[in-house]
């Protein structure tokens, strides 16, 4: 069992003790950025877990967040993990109906709500909901609609100031156990009813304790904390990022993330493949509208960074001429390429979905040091990355120390270790399906080279299987043609079909820019995406980009939708993958006529 100096309660007291007058929090409020330093953490942590003793929260109680990031989220969740109670976290895209679910599965006495979106989405849970007797909103501009079961945060810590709570408070931290049940997490449901996926402090514990082994984190570092606080990922990697000293920054709206990038300059980041496919491909569009002899440079150094990181990846010294022409191209193109990301990055773990080689290649070219690696919440995140610059392209890294790797029947990769979930709450069918003889069967399918090195291929209930027998893994396609500029969202579809087709979503800001660049009038955006030229150069760009696909792989037809797949219309989990099956039945008309012979034209 991992030591229990690793838990996590027992850490950020120590932090808290010994780092009284040093940051950890930072944020904007306004205009302005504040901060917290680690004395004020904890005096705010033991105020709200005074305040949950007194409202009577008993060990392994649970305590749930419906908010955006924010300081508070953590403050919160700190505070009932004092308690020796549970935290179930609930994105803040969740509608009632979700939250209810989730409420109602995990027996949730209390939950913390964020902004007045949540709030309002969560006020009619307390006639729903038997065991929710309370609502503790974090901002306090929220309007409480005369609620009397809802209260601000501020005054719900005034409940507990008291002697008798705090050392009952002290007691509870004492009986700390690594076996407490942590967290309930509930995967995305993707193929059905979302599952609470049970981690305790032993899986936490041994995934920081790991990461030590791998990673370079310290008090001088600085971390932007935007992905969802409610995904094991950037949950996780806040709890490393406290545990290690270095000051967590927080951002409530992800989509802003560039505009503040820059003003926060982190050292660190975790983030998706997304984000940096669409960094890379705003770098890209950059350079195209660029006149030739930027272009000139710009290919010029990145063909220069792409050498210098040839000779990194392999382990190679660097030739005595590549390091000169390098440090031109620094100084030139590389240095402020990287300013996109703050200029200050020294590493960014990530993971969530599939990679890109080209977008990864791209960023380590410009001298951004990506850890791609791969991981689910039923293993508290990362079982393999690419631990050190030398990598193989297409890898998703090496095991993580403690934990084993193997693939089993159909290629599935299997996981067993200690980061490894107890199994989902209220479902012994589904944790039995999952886990067996120690080894948790991920679903997912992959290979292993002679060097140890994980390379994902599929997600096995994904595969999809043409009339002609062909077996098609549709993530493949999706990431490939996603990285496109063009192109924000987009939906394989092959099963029991002809061929592969594609229903996708533009990125309406570049397509609305292309069309004004060719004086193409429309008046909406279904105008645009039925225009013929706007499905010509769709056609086209696809052609290019699936050219290393095999036949039976590459899409022959695609229908441009004039708006995004989202999470209300059930279309996204909160993670945003999609729900294919919804998606195939809100667009069956629209897949139907791909498989047409006669397909009316777009009109001009």
């Amino acid at each position: 069992m991992t030591d229990s100096k690793f838990h996590i309660v027992r850490l950020m007291c120590e932090r808290i003790s010994n780092n009284a007058h040093r940051e950890a929090m930072r944020w904007k409020q306004g205009n302005e950025w504040t901060s917290l330093d680690w004395e004020t953490v904890g005096s705010k942590v033991g105020a709200i877990a005074r305040s949950l003793l007194k409202f009577g929260l008993q060990p392994q109680d649970k305590t749930a967040i419906y908010s955006r990031n924010m300081p508070e989220w953590t403050l919160a969740d700190l505070g009932t993990l004092f308690t020796r109670g549970v935290t179930v976290p609930v994105y803040p895209t969740s509608t009632t109906a979700q939250t209810e679910y989730i409420i109602q599965d995990a027996g949730v006495r209390l939950l913390f709500v964020g902004e007045q979106a949540e709030y309002d989405r969560a006020l009619p849970l307390l006639e729903r909901c038997p065991t929710l007797e309370r609502l503790v909103v974090l901002d306090s501009s929220t309007d409480l609609k005369g609620c009397e079961q809802a209260c601000y945060l501020e005054n719900f810590v005034e409940e507990g100031d008291s002697a008798e709570m705090e050392a009952l408070l002290q007691t509870r931290i004492e009986q700390a156990r690594m076996d407490d049940l942590l967290t309930l997490i509930y995967t995305s449901g993707t193929t059905g009813t979302p599952k609470g996926v049970m981690l305790d402090y032993t899986n936490i514990g041994a995934a920081m304790e790991s990461h030590n082994e791998v990673i370079d984190l310290g008090e001088t570092d600085v971390s932007l904390c935007f992905l969802p606080l409610s995904h094991i990922f950037e949950r996780a990697w806040s709890f490393y990022v406290l545990y290690r000293g270095a000051v967590n920054v927080y951002t409530r709206n992800p989509a802003n993330v560039g505009d503040v990038i820059g003003e926060v300059k982190p050292t660190v980041m975790c983030a998706v493949p997304r984000f940096y496919e669409k960094v890379h491909a705003a770098i890209m569009e950059k350079v195209q509208q660029a006149p030739k002899f930027k272009q000139l440079m710009f290919n010029t150094a990145l063909k220069i960074g792409n050498k210098n990181f040839s000779y990194i990846r392999t382990g190679n010294s660097v030739p005595w001429w590549v390091k000169q022409l390098h440090k031109t191209a620094e100084k030139v193109v590389l240095g402020k390429l990287r300013l996109a990301l703050g200029g200050k990055i020294r590493y960014m773990p990530c993971g969530g979905a599939r990679l890109m080689d080209e977008v990864n290649l791209f960023f380590h070219a410009i001298g951004i040091h990506v850890k791609y690696g791969y991981g689910l919440t039923e293993t508290t995140a990362t079982v393999t990355c690419c631990q050190s610059q030398q990598f193989k392209m297409g890898s998703v890294g090496t095991a993580m120390p403690g934990v084993e790797v193997k693939i089993g029947t159909d290629n599935e990769i299997l996981v067993k270790g200690p980061t490894v979930m107890r199994g989902y709450f209220n479902k012994p069918e589904e944790t039995a399906e999952v886990l067996r003889d120690g080894w948790l069967h991920t679903g997912d399918a992959g290979e292993i080279d002679e060097q140890g090195r994980l390379q994902m291929t599929e997600r096995l209930k994904d595969l999809m299987k043409t009339s002609g027998g062909k077996y098609i893994a549709p993530q493949v396609i999706e990431s490939l043609l996603g990285q496109d500029r063009f192109i924000e969202q987009i939906a394989i579809v092959a099963d029991a079909r002809k061929y592969v087709s594609a229903l996708i979503v533009p990125t309406f800001e570049s397509l609305e820019h292309y069309a004004k660049s060719i004086n193409l009038k429309y008046e909406s955006k279904m105008d645009l995406v039925r225009h013929s030229k706007v499905n010509e150069m769709f056609e086209e760009r696809i052609q290019q980009l699936q050219e290393q696909l095999a036949r039976f792989e590459q899409v022959k037809k695609f229908t441009l939708l004039p708006r995004e797949f989202s999470i209300d219309k059930g279309e996204l989990t909160p993670t945003l993958k999609l729900r294919r099956k919804n998606i195939m039945a809100r667009y069956k008309a629209e897949i139907e006529a791909m498989y047409t012979k006669h397909v009316k034209k777009a009109q001009d």
